[in-house]
Protein backbone atom coordinates (compact mmCIF):
# COMPACT_ATOMS: atom_id res chain seq x y z
CA UNK A 1 0.00 0.00 0.00
CA UNK A 2 1.43 3.51 -1.21
CA UNK A 3 0.67 6.75 0.52
CA UNK A 4 -0.04 7.74 -2.77
CA UNK A 5 -3.30 5.31 -2.84
CA UNK A 6 -4.41 6.76 0.54
CA UNK A 7 -4.23 10.29 -0.52
CA UNK A 8 -5.89 9.63 -3.42
CA UNK A 9 -8.48 7.28 -1.31
CA UNK A 10 -8.95 10.33 0.71
CA UNK A 11 -9.20 12.91 -1.71
CA UNK A 12 -12.04 11.28 -3.28
CA UNK A 13 -13.73 10.36 -0.56
CA UNK A 14 -13.84 14.09 0.42
CA UNK A 15 -14.98 15.09 -3.37
CA UNK A 16 -17.95 12.15 -3.29
CA UNK A 17 -18.88 12.47 0.32
CA UNK A 18 -18.46 15.93 1.61
CA UNK A 19 -21.52 17.10 3.41
CA UNK A 20 -23.05 13.55 3.85
CA UNK A 21 -24.34 13.22 7.35
CA UNK A 22 -25.87 9.65 6.90
CA UNK A 23 -23.87 7.13 8.20
CA UNK A 24 -21.13 6.14 5.42
CA UNK A 25 -20.14 2.84 4.31
CA UNK A 26 -16.67 2.98 5.72
CA UNK A 27 -18.00 3.48 9.29
CA UNK A 28 -20.30 1.17 9.15
CA UNK A 29 -17.53 -1.35 7.85
CA UNK A 30 -15.18 -0.22 10.19
CA UNK A 31 -17.41 -0.83 13.38
CA UNK A 32 -17.43 -4.72 12.31
CA UNK A 33 -13.75 -4.72 11.28
CA UNK A 34 -11.42 -2.16 10.96
CA UNK A 35 -8.87 -3.59 8.63
CA UNK A 36 -11.19 -5.19 5.81
CA UNK A 37 -13.03 -1.48 6.18
CA UNK A 38 -9.48 0.09 5.26
CA UNK A 39 -9.05 -2.10 2.53
CA UNK A 40 -12.25 -1.97 0.67
CA UNK A 41 -11.97 1.36 1.19
CA UNK A 42 -8.42 1.96 -0.40
CA UNK A 43 -10.09 -0.75 -3.19
CA UNK A 44 -13.35 0.89 -3.76
CA UNK A 45 -12.79 4.74 -3.18
CA UNK A 46 -9.28 4.63 -3.85
CA UNK A 47 -8.83 2.53 -7.07
CA UNK A 48 -12.52 2.59 -8.40
CA UNK A 49 -13.94 5.65 -7.83
CA UNK A 50 -10.66 7.46 -8.32
CA UNK A 51 -10.07 5.95 -11.88
CA UNK A 52 -9.81 8.69 -14.49
CA UNK A 53 -11.33 7.05 -17.29
CA UNK A 54 -14.76 8.56 -16.98
CA UNK A 55 -15.44 11.67 -15.19
CA UNK A 56 -16.95 11.79 -11.77
CA UNK A 57 -20.25 13.19 -12.74
CA UNK A 58 -20.19 10.42 -15.84
CA UNK A 59 -19.36 7.65 -12.85
CA UNK A 60 -21.61 8.98 -10.42
CA UNK A 61 -24.79 8.70 -13.10
CA UNK A 62 -24.12 5.13 -13.99
CA UNK A 63 -24.07 4.55 -10.04
CA UNK A 64 -27.39 6.46 -10.11
CA UNK A 65 -28.50 3.83 -12.49
CA UNK A 66 -27.53 0.98 -11.61
CA UNK A 67 -28.91 1.81 -7.66
CA UNK A 68 -31.85 2.56 -9.17
CA UNK A 69 -32.41 -0.47 -11.42
CA UNK A 70 -31.36 -2.51 -7.87
CA UNK A 71 -33.98 -1.04 -5.65
CA UNK A 72 -31.11 -0.16 -3.39
CA UNK A 73 -32.21 3.04 -1.72
CA UNK A 74 -30.19 3.46 1.26
CA UNK A 75 -26.89 3.39 -0.81
CA UNK A 76 -28.50 5.65 -4.05
CA UNK A 77 -29.28 8.40 -1.26
CA UNK A 78 -25.21 8.45 -0.75
CA UNK A 79 -24.41 8.36 -4.55
CA UNK A 80 -27.56 10.85 -4.88
CA UNK A 81 -25.23 12.87 -3.05
CA UNK A 82 -22.06 11.93 -3.79
CA UNK A 83 -23.41 13.30 -8.11
CA UNK A 84 -24.60 16.23 -6.64
CA UNK A 85 -20.88 16.83 -5.12
CA UNK A 86 -19.32 16.42 -8.11
CA UNK A 87 -21.27 18.83 -10.22
CA UNK A 88 -24.20 16.66 -11.48
CA UNK A 89 -27.15 19.08 -12.14
CA UNK A 90 -30.68 17.99 -10.23
CA UNK A 91 -32.27 17.73 -13.84
CA UNK A 92 -29.40 15.11 -15.24
CA UNK A 93 -30.01 12.74 -12.17
CA UNK A 94 -33.80 12.79 -12.27
CA UNK A 95 -33.33 11.71 -15.88
CA UNK A 96 -30.95 9.10 -15.28
CA UNK A 97 -33.63 8.03 -12.55
CA UNK A 98 -36.53 8.22 -15.71
CA UNK A 99 -34.22 6.14 -18.15
CA UNK A 100 -34.39 3.05 -15.37
CA UNK A 101 -38.15 2.52 -15.91
CA UNK A 102 -37.29 0.55 -18.86
CA UNK A 103 -35.10 -1.78 -17.41
CA UNK A 104 -35.98 -1.46 -13.63
CA UNK A 105 -39.81 -0.83 -13.97
CA UNK A 106 -41.88 2.20 -12.73
CA UNK A 107 -41.82 1.02 -9.10
CA UNK A 108 -38.08 1.52 -8.89
CA UNK A 109 -38.01 4.86 -10.36
CA UNK A 110 -40.80 6.34 -8.45
CA UNK A 111 -38.72 5.13 -5.06
CA UNK A 112 -35.92 6.40 -6.89
CA UNK A 113 -37.35 9.66 -7.09
CA UNK A 114 -38.83 9.50 -3.78
CA UNK A 115 -34.61 9.02 -2.75
CA UNK A 116 -33.63 11.82 -4.48
CA UNK A 117 -36.70 14.28 -3.22
CA UNK A 118 -35.62 13.38 -0.40
CA UNK A 119 -31.96 14.34 -0.44
CA UNK A 120 -33.04 17.66 -2.18
CA UNK A 121 -35.26 18.36 0.54
CA UNK A 122 -32.43 17.77 3.41
CA UNK A 123 -30.17 20.27 1.23
CA UNK A 124 -33.38 22.94 1.28
CA UNK A 125 -33.22 23.21 -2.83
CA UNK A 126 -37.26 21.28 -3.13
CA UNK A 127 -39.19 22.34 -4.30
CA UNK A 128 -37.59 22.73 -7.14
CA UNK A 129 -38.07 25.92 -9.32
CA UNK A 130 -40.49 25.55 -12.26
CA UNK A 131 -39.15 26.16 -15.57
CA UNK A 132 -40.39 29.83 -17.16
Amino acid sequence: MTDDLIAKTKKTAALYFQGVEDEKPFELWKAFDPGLAKDLSLFITGRMYAREKLPHPTRQLITVAALTVLGRTDELKLHIQAALNVGCPVADIAETIFQTAIYGGVPATNNALKTLRSVLEEKGDWPLEKPS
